[in-house]
């Protein structure tokens, strides 16, 4: 409701070709123009135009992420990948292994938990989640075989599993662009080779919206958005390629003292309000945000499996969003209408 609600007020609708996947950027430097290639699906044609610039903003949690262990293709039960995970009761009674230890891992461990699983283990490659978590839960190192049901880890235990479910994230995937556009990069706070996390330093008629890993999202993608506009536009002017290069650099160097979420919060915070501070884009309370964001982590750490029960206040119009009527744990029915139940009367 809340696209749908911008693309009317604004009257980009009309602008927009759905059915239409792009197949193809190039760049010429001869006539300073990008060909671009789609595939009109509806009528089943291929065509190109020319463009003098192009934004990418097809995102990057959408190609998953699937790691090998040893002993996965004679594995006994079930292999999936987040990106497929449906529906936790498929899990009820089982002895489920997670692999990763970010929001996936600790949402779909909750969900199969919440359903009835009979056991839940997670196995780390770096450090534990560190959450408060139920008797049935266990953080374990890394995954290092599997053979028959039976996982082995690498501190020497074992586990026997029916399901392995694969938190391990998604790559940047952008089959549609030569390699000299083309942007290589993990999952991380700030990549490389994007000025202002937005401009492609390679290329600067090219931009890219949402690359970085994210706490903060629609308001990080209209302020990379109002950006990339007045670039476009002629309203905010380049530096040199060696000092875009420079400026990338320095908040690199910053990222990687990031030693938990909330650095990583003030970090984007910083970032987000960076972007404001040099565009028309309607402001708010960084600080604020980043205050909220702290507040939702520190329930998280109070209990895992409660902090979805608590309700925060819009930092752009001050309401307080409603208690949810069920603690999170009891909520079986997950429907849209009994989420926007109010008070027992259902919703419209």
């Amino acid at each position: 409701d809340y696209i749908k609600g911008r693309v009317e007020k604004s009257g980009v609708r009309k602008w927009v070709r759905f059915n239409t996947p792009v197949r193809m950027v190039t760049y010429s430097d001869e006539t300073k123009k990008f060909t671009v290639t789609a595939h009109d699906r509806t009528n089943d044609v291929t065509y190109s135009e020319e463009f003098d610039n192009v934004v990418v903003a097809s995102g990057h949690f959408s190609v998953p992420n699937v790691p090998y262990f040893e002993g996965f293709s004679t594995f006994n039960g079930r292999i999936l990948h987040s990106h497929d995970f449906r529906d936790a009761m498929e899990f009820k009674g089982k002895d489920i292994l997670i692999i990763g230890r970010s929001y996936s891992a600790e949402d779909i461990g909750s969900q199969c938990y919440k359903y009835g699983a009979k056991s839940i283990t997670t196995s780390y490659r770096s450090k534990p989640m560190g959450f408060k978590w139920p008797e049935n839960w266990k953080e374990v190192p890394l995954l290092e075989k599997v053979v028959g049901k039976t996982a082995h880890f690498k501190d020497g235990t074992t586990k026997d599993v029916d399901a392995i479910i694969l938190c391990t994230g998604y790559l940047h995937s952008f089959p549609f662009l030569t390699d000299d556009l083309k942007l290589k990069t993990a999952n991380r706070m700030w990549p490389l080779d994007l000025y202002e996390g937005v401009v492609w330093e390679k290329n600067p008629k090219l931009f890219y919206i949402g690359m970085q890993d994210q706490f903060y999202t629609f308001n990080m993608f209209d302020a990379q958005a109002w950006y990339a506009r007045d670039v476009i536009m002629g309203r905010i002017k380049l530096p040199s390629a060696e000092a875009m290069a420079e400026h990338s650099a320095k908040w690199r160097a910053r990222e990687e003292t990031l030693e938990d979420a909330e650095q990583m919060i003030w970090f984007q915070g910083d970032y987000t309000k960076e972007l404001m501070d040099q565009t028309d884009y309607p402001g708010f309370d960084v600080e604020a945000v980043n205050h909220t964001f702290m507040e939702w982590e520190h329930h998280k750490m109070e209990n895992i499996m409660t902090f979805r029960d608590n309700a925060y206040r819009s930092l752009m119009t001050g309401t307080m969003a409603p208690v949810h009527h069920t603690p999170w744990l009891q909520a079986l029915d997950d429907s849209m209408e009994s989420y926007l139940e109010v008070k027992g009367v259902a919703a419209e």
